[in-house]
Formats: structure tokens, sequence, C-alpha cells
């Protein structure tokens, strides 16, 4: 027979979250682009659901569309092709939503139809979409990923330009523009300065001259991508993650400079830039930079998000759209990677009390640590740390800039037995202050874990206070046997890492 060590006291602590709805089902975005056709299909939390599947093709619909009016037979013959493929992996796949939308170059060619009516015979019911309609997609896919931007947004497809004013959460004024990236070149053979005029004359007319004075500008699209590509490359830029990658106007203009400068195979050998994106540099950089000079604006930031992710945000509820995109992410990376799917918040709400003075940015980030905090557990002993640093870097979050990544590996790294060191990038993406509250993080943590043996019970049972002189851990008599010999270490290294006295203390009332 058993013998029952000690009796499980009932819980007293915060409580157990339910599993997030995660979903079974998959939906997928066929985008019939000017530039580039692509299917891309999604399964997992609403507000954040992740890519299963992402393939494009470069049909070049657009490209000699300013000259003919219509779509080149070869661009139809490989967009017919591509399309069918798609509509076959979608089937094979069991996507349960698909939606096919189709942008400038189908709008605009005079036999867009034709592609259209490929699409039909596949089975798929294509959504035509206006120039508003596409820049509200761009306006949405931005707020998806960064819920807080407040500018203009800037999507640069192969057909059109779109610019879209947002802020507080919402998509504001619109505008639609025939200057996708493959129009420019023949803009650019009008002779020097004619690209200058025909852009100024464009925010003139529409009223948007100016209007980006004090407003960074959020780069939407392919071809604005690979300029920070470039720009990462030329500067050895240590995270190699273009979302909320930020480049200053001067920048914009020395790429512009370098781009004019070098052959096109050195452009072809820069990391993550295609070749096809390489032809089109030179003219997406031309036209950015004008832009910038003509709204008025000195900073971009990069987007990972876009159209597709539009789409799929603007149709959610709104209180599927109020939710934390880092959050709901990491919680669902902890809950599939993870050993116990509650663990990640019960953690947080356990070691908060020794956190009370973080900022509220501090606290997002101290919580999606925690959230992933068990997902390396099943990496190689020897290097449990380094996977942390890892998924906190190299992660496909949103929502977050390269601090915020910097300062969540920090915590991982320490919490996983890395100890007090700061691993190479992470002094060059965060300040030192910021890296040396998150190792706190990481050590108490490391404490909660080790103490609650990742079970939500003990986590809930016991709690932690930091009077400024003791750092007291609170067991019940019969909680004690969980202080062990290994807990009591690493209540000590987390005591005197704040400059106090590590003690052990009866909850009231015992």
């Amino acid at each position: 027979m058993a013998t029952t060590l000690f009796r499980k006291p009932k819980p007293v602590g915060p409580p157990v979250p339910p599993p997030p709805a995660n979903g079974a089902d998959r939906m997928a975005i066929i985008d019939i682009g000017s530039n580039s056709i692509r299917l891309v299909v999604y399964q997992g939390p609403e507000r954040l659901p992740a890519t299963l599947f992402n393939e494009k093709v470069m049909a070049g619909l657009g490209r000699g569309l300013a000259e003919t009016g219509a779509i080149a037979r070869e661009a139809l013959a490989t967009g017919s092709v591509a399309l069918a493929r798609f509509a076959a992996v979608a089937r094979e796949m069991e996507v349960t939503r698909l939606r096919t939308v189709a942008t400038a170059a189908v709008r605009d060619a005079s036999n867009g139809t034709e592609l259209l009516a490929t699409a039909r015979d596949l089975g798929l019911e294509v959504e035509l979409l206006s120039g508003e309609q596409e820049a509200s997609g761009a306006g949405y896919g931005v707020l998806s990923a960064i819920p807080d931007a407040d500018g203009i947004v800037g999507d640069l497809g192969g057909g059109s330009l779109e610019l879209i004013r947002v802020s507080g959460g919402e998509v504001r004024d619109r505008v639609s523009f025939p200057l996708g990236v493959l129009r420019i070149a023949a803009i650019r053979n009008k002779g020097p300065g004619a690209l200058q005029r025909v852009v100024e004359q464009a925010l003139r007319s529409s009223g948007w001259l100016g209007k980006g004075t004090g407003l960074p500008l959020y780069l939407v699209g392919g071809s604005w991508r690979a300029l920070a590509r470039l720009d990462m490359h030329i500067n050895s830029y240590p995270l190699p993650v273009i979302h909320q990658y930020a480049m200053t106007r001067t920048a914009i203009d020395r790429l512009g400079r370098t781009i004019s400068h070098v052959n096109k195979a050195w452009l072809r050998a820069v990391p993550g830039l295609s070749s096809s994106r390489a032809a089109t540099l030179g003219d997406a950089g031309a036209l950015l930079a004008v832009l910038l000079k003509h709204l008025g604006t000195e900073t971009t930031v990069v987007s990972a998000f876009g159209l597709r992710e539009g789409l799929l945000f603007g149709a959610l509820d709104p209180a599927v759209r109020g939710q934390d995109p880092l959050i709901v992410a990491a919680r669902d990376e902890g809950q599939r990677h993870g050993r116990f799917p509650e663990h990640g918040d019960l953690l947080d709400s356990w070691i908060a009390p020794l956190f009370q003075r973080d900022a509220p940015d501090m606290v997002r980030l101290r919580l999606a640590a925690c959230l992933l905090a068990d997902v390396g557990w099943r990496a190689n002993p020897e290097f449990r740390a380094e996977r942390g640093v890892e998924i906190a870097l190299h992660g496909n979050w949103v929502a977050v800039d390269a601090r915020g990544r910097a300062l969540m590996a920090q915590a991982l790294f320490t919490s996983l037995g890395g100890g007090l060191d700061t691993p190479a990038p992470l002094a060059m993406l965060a300040p030192v202050a910021d890296l040396k509250r998150a190792v706190l993080w990481g050590l108490a943590m490391r404490l909660g874990q080790r103490m609650s043996g990742g079970l939500a019970g003990p986590l809930q049972r016991t709690r932690l206070q930091d009077d400024g002189s003791l750092l007291t851990l609170f067991l019940a008599d019969e909680d004690r046997p969980l202080y062990s010999e290994t807990v009591e270490r690493r209540h000590t290294a987390l005591a005197n890492a704040l400059g106090r006295k590590g003690t052990v203390g009866k909850p009231q009332g015992e």
C-alpha cells in the first residue's frame, strides 16, 4: 500500500486559466497580386493563427501593364499553373475556409477576366478588391501585428501603392495610386525628376502632401522588405528579423546610392534577398525616397504583416481583435510545446509580487517570457539555455521589437540554466539595465519551476514576498517537503541577486 507523505491543501492562488480555443480548422488565402501569387494556410488561435504553409509564384502579372494595358500571355500562363497548384494543395490540406483575392493587376488589365475565369474553372471564387479595400486590408494587417501603430501605412505592390492613415487601432483615411514597383521603371525612364513630379502631383491632388510630418511610415510589401534586408546586411545587424525593423530617411537615401553603385550579382548574394526582388530594388528604393520627402516623414518601420493578415484581422470580432498578439502567440506556443499547459500564466502570477514596479511594457514582456518558460525543456539539457534564446529571438512573434525579444531571451536564458551572463547578441539589442531586470525575472522563474516541478498546485498554494530585506517563500507545513536543497539554492541565488536574505515562512493562520 502506498504511503501518503502529506495531505495536499486546497489551492489558494490564482485559478488555472482554461486552455484557449486554438481551433482545428484550417483557413487559407490565395492572394493574386501584381508581382506574385501566393497561398498561405493558417491554423491556430483566431487572433494570431500560425502559418502552416506559405508558397509564392512570381507570376509578374503587372509587368508591362502600364505600356500595354494587358497581362502578358506568359504571365497569364504562369498564373494559371500557380492557381491550379494552390487549389489542389488547399484541397489536400483540407482547408475549411478558403478566400481568394485579386488586386491591382487583375483589376486594371483589359484581359484580367481571363484569369478570373480560369480561377472559377478551378472552383475558386475570386474577390476582386478595389483600391480602397486593398488599402484597408494593408492597414488592418499592420494593426494586427503592431496594435499601437500611429502613422501612415505604405503598401507597395507590383501594380499599385496604397497609403493608409492608422491610429487608435483603426484604419482612417486611405488612398490608392497606380505606382506599383513594376510601373516605376517606365516613369523613371521619362527623364531626371520624372518620378519626383509624378509622386508630388499624386500626393498634392489627393491631399496627402506633407501628411506624414512627425509620423512613421510603416512599410508593407516584398519590395520594401527587400530594402530592409539589404540595410541589415550592410550594417551587419545582429537579428535577422524583418518585423519592426526601423530605417531613417537618411538610411533610405544611402541605400539608394548603394544600389546604384553595385551590380545585380552582388545584390543577389545578399542573404534572404531573392533574385526577383533584386531586379526591382532600385525602383522600390527610389520611390520610397521620393515618397518620404513629399510626405514629410523621417522614419520607417517594416511590417511583416500586410493584406492577407489584414483580411483575417478585419473579419474578427472586436473582442478578439483587442487581444495582445504577442501574448496569444506565446501562450499557444507554451501550451503546444511545454509540459503543463497552465504553467506559464501561473508562473507569472507567482513571481509578479517581486516586480510590482515594472512598467506596463516590462510586465507584458515578463508574461511572454513566463509563457515560454517551459518550451526549452525537451531540448538537450546542455543546450536548454541556448534554446530559450533562440525561441525568443527568432520566434515568429509580432507586436514586439528587438529590445523586447532580447529581454525575453535573457529571461529564458537565465531561467533555463544559463546563469547571470548575457549571451550575444542581446547586449547589442537592449539596454544593460533592462537586461539586468530580465536576469531577475529568469532567476525567479527558475525558482518557481524547480519548487513546483512545473505543476499548478505548488504555485497556487505557495507565494513569494519581498519586504526590502527578506525574500520569504511561504510554505504550508504539508508543502515543506517541496523545499529541497536544490530549491534552497535557487531561492538563495534569487535573494542574493535582489540584495535580500532568503527565508522560509508559514502562511498566515498556521
